[in-house]
């Protein structure tokens, strides 16, 4: 192991007691050695090539980049090793901010799942009425239950001024914390959690 892996292991034994953090600790790391993999989130549903959508506006949904807190404001994958106490996956990085990859994956699953047309408000001229955006509060893998977590508060608003929320999740269970099962995993339970959201906003 390099001295920065070495300084990085010594930080999380210090910071982080529990007796499961030393069988782990190989996994996880503080430190920013360059990652052995790049974690991308791909759509289990979509529509094929050549497909297309039209419709009025009035009737489109839009679909906003979601919030996060600051633990998933990076590329980094987090790991919850307890109630204070949050690392990130050694050899693992996002392609991009986890947000963007979130929101373009519901904009994605939406369009598979209903007729409805689906704006991306990010690059749109015009807004629809009926919009779609929330917070991606969990994201990650979380060492006490050995699993990874996709948590997401949905928030659809409607040109009647009409607001509905509902929390959407996926665990996995049983994910070794290693980036070659994280990943994977993480791609399964978001896709369960956007098709969640698609069949609930799609028919508002």
């Amino acid at each position: 192991m390099t001295t920065t892996g070495n300084k990085t292991m010594k930080s999380i034994r210090m910071l982080v007691a529990l007796p499961v953090v030393a069988a782990l600790s190989a996994c996880i790391s503080f430190g920013d050695d360059p990652p052995e993999s790049l974690f991308d989130l791909t759509p289990q549903v979509m529509r094929p090539a050549g497909s297309g959508s039209s419709g009025l506006i009035e009737q489109a949904i839009g679909v906003s980049e979601v919030d996060a807190p600051k633990k998933l404001a990076v590329q980094r994958v987090p790991v919850q090793i307890d109630a204070a106490n949050v690392a990130y996956l050694e050899d693992a990085l996002w392609v991009e901010r986890p947000t963007r990859l979130f929101t373009t994956l519901l904009a994605e699953t939406l369009r598979a799942r209903t007729d409805r047309l689906v704006v991306d408000t990010g690059n749109a001229q015009v807004l629809p009425d009926t919009k779609l955006t929330g917070t991606l509060r969990e994201m990650g893998y979380d060492v006490a239950t050995s699993s990874v977590i996709v948590r997401f508060d949905a928030m659809l608003t409607t040109g009647e001024n009409v607001v509905r929320t509902r929390r959407f999740e996926s665990r996995i269970s049983g994910v070794a914390p290693q980036a070659a099962a994280v990943g994977p995993a993480l791609n399964q339970a978001a896709n369960e959690v956007a098709i969640g959201v698609a069949d609930w906003a799609g028919g508002a």
